[in-house]
């Protein structure tokens, strides 16, 4: 188990904000998403229908859903972590979100759930890749120079 004496464990309450469900708009390739789950899901495929599908869906959920189902680009294992760091850069983009992510310190971000995704985050345990938490706190370290 890990020490979450200096942590924020899962992106809820205040910090909500964190989480890709959170709805502010993220730009990525010149398209708007209402989120940074919308961003993430079109991304999976090379399909310009489907990304305006997916931007048209009204919640972060609708797309993860239809994220599932997308057809996914070939090079996608590939480049998902590269598109990740776009969109949480995109995010951080509005100004509101950058100074409440540069309040959270010098804190580990660790994007704890409990659907078991231990690659983007970790189970409620600690225990996993925690790779969305990874990206913010580059994205915070980045931004707080």
């Amino acid at each position: 188990m890990m020490d979450k004496s200096n942590s924020i464990f899962g992106f809820q309450g205040q910090y909500r904000f964190l989480s890709n469900f959170w709805m502010v708009p993220v730009v990525i390739d010149y398209w708007i998403f209402p989120s940074s789950e919308h961003a993430y899901q079109a991304s999976k495929s090379e399909d310009p229908s489907y990304w305006r599908m997916i931007q048209a869906l009204p919640t972060p959920g609708q797309a993860k859903r239809a994220g599932r189902r997308a057809k996914l680009r070939p090079d996608w294992e590939d480049i998902k972590l590269d598109y990740m760091s776009q969109i949480v850069w995109g995010k951080f983009n509005n100004s509101d979100l950058r100074q409440k992510l540069v309040l959270t310190g010098n804190k580990e971000l660790v994007e704890a759930n409990n659907w078991n995704d231990r690659f983007w985050g970790t189970d409620m345990n600690g225990n996993g890749q925690n790779n969305l938490g990874k990206i913010i706190m580059r994205v915070r370290e980045e931004i707080s120079k």
